[in-house]
């Protein structure tokens, strides 16, 4: 085994293991890395180089929770990640794993790995593209096309997992996460640029898990021509907050659990929490929806038929056509609204708050002036929980400039109503880009994430 050098952790029994891969450094490829092998504690380290690492593998191996396996990008002198391009890459010959075909990057699933579960795994710092056709890479079978749903990460099966300050794009997906996965972090990390052209069904993050919260990102427009979601998830136990969501057919697409029923027996499948969020609809942004809440695979019975946390986000459509913020899959969704700026540039008769069906809480907001309740045939109910603050302006600094910090006349300033106790408390603000700051804890919020 070659490695930089080993050390052994306070309290730890293994000694752990530092693999340095790079330009002047004892392992020059990825694949010098004796994947199959690492336990509890390695550290892979990858240098930044002017050239792509053209390289693919599987992390199939378990940390614990003191000593979590970690890979970690290295970044080169003006900050650059190092970037794994899966155009033909290749992988290491002793690793054999099935579904190469759908990441460049993948956790869980391999024929070489005594861990049938991985988890407590680290990957951060890289720059992760190219899982996408018409790319091929050569594989255990030889030169091989990526399939339509390949990922720049594909994520099978894990427990416990951190994705942080990754840059994933120009792949099918940018985040790929199957129904086998629990407790999983994606926190500061760009996603952009992805999905097939024409194509409804490949999207910057698609994930489905028992516990996932997105934290800090930025998730930017998919590539030119495709018509996927920005983040479409079918979780239990989902968190998104802190985040900039900027595009897509939709900003968010909150469906149901398909590919594993433990999700859909779980209490936190009911419960979906979105706050402290920056969501942005443009001109051309496919559908006119922001947010869809429920169900879309037709089995009505496995709907979320829960309740959308929804509070403290700014919301801003810049589109000359109206707009929809909530789209229920049935009359047994029910979003709880506090907190929020809602404001659509085209004024008032271009933002209505739903759809056709399900319950609307509405506490207090700031909207814009002359909102509509919805533009279809609405069956279902707005409940008005307090009065909201509604104007043509919400006092952002700089619309043109994406500036949605507040002046000091905005009437959104120091007038939020008190969240219901049940709700986790916002505790950060988005800053542009990948970075959170926490907010004073003594004084009033304001309204929006702001």
């Amino acid at each position: 085994m070659i490695c930089l050098s080993a050390c052994l952790l306070p309290g730890a029994m293994l000694q752990a293991v530092v693999f340095e891969v790079g330009p002047s450094q004892k392992l020059p490829e990825i694949g010098s890395v004796p994947w199959e092998k690492l336990t509890a504690g390695d550290v892979v380290r990858i240098h930044w180089r002017k050239s792509p690492y053209k390289e693919k593998w599987v992390i199939c191996c378990r940390g614990t929770e003191k000593q979590p396996i970690t890979i970690s990008g290295v970044p080169g002198p003006a900050g650059q990640l190092p970037v794994i391009d899966g155009q033909d890459a290749v992988t290491r010959p002793q690793l054999n794993y099935w579904g190469q075909e759908r990441g460049v990057v993948k956790i869980g699933g391999s024929n070489v790995s005594a861990v049938a579960e991985p988890g407590y795994i680290v990957l951060e710092n890289l720059d992760i593209r190219g899982g996408r056709g018409p790319n091929s890479f050569k594989g255990r079978r030889g030169l091989t096309p990526y399939s339509k749903d390949a990922a720049s990460v594909n994520v099978e099966i894990v427990d416990h997992l951190v994705l942080r300050n990754l840059v994933l794009h120009d792949s099918s997906n940018g985040l790929m996460v199957s129904a086998k996965s629990k407790n999983i972090l994606v926190e500061r990390c760009h996603i952009y640029d992805n999905g097939n052209p024409g194509s409804i069904t490949e999207h910057n993050a698609y994930t489905e898990c028992n516990g996932i919260v997105f934290e800090g990102n930025h998730f930017g427009p998919l590539r030119e021509g495709c018509s996927g979601n920005n983040l479409k998830d079918r979780s239990a136990g989902l968190v998104v907050r802190y985040n900039w969501i900027e595009g897509g057919n939709r900003q968010l697409d909150l469906v149901d659990a398909t590919g594993n029923p433990v999700l859909n027996a779980s209490p936190a499948y009911r419960h979906t929490h979105v706050y402290g969020n920056v969501l942005i609809e443009r001109e051309g942004d496919g559908n006119n929806q922001f947010v869809h809440y429920g169900g879309d695979s037709g089995k009505t019975a496995s709907y979320r038929k829960g309740v959308l946390h929804f509070y403290h986000n700014t919301v801003v459509s810049t589109r000359t056509r109206p707009v929809a913020l909530f789209r229920l899959s049935s009359e047994e969704e029910t979003v709880e609204c506090h907190g929020n700026i809602l404001h659509a540039t085209g004024a008032g008769k271009h933002l209505s708050l739903m759809c056709k069906l399900g319950v609307l809480k509405l506490g207090k907001n700031w909207l814009t002036e002359g909102w509509l309740p919805s533009v279809d045939e609405f069956t279902g109910k707005i409940e008005t929980l307090a009065p909201s603050v509604q104007g043509g302006d919400p006092g952002f600094t700089s619309l043109e400039t994406q500036d949605f910090s507040l002046v000091n006349t905005s009437a959104c300033l120091a007038a939020a109503a008190d969240l219901p106790e049940d709700l986790p408390p916002v505790l950060r603000r988005y800053l542009r880009h990948q970075q959170m700051e926490d907010l004073p804890s003594d004084v009033r919020r304001n309204l929006g994430a702001q």
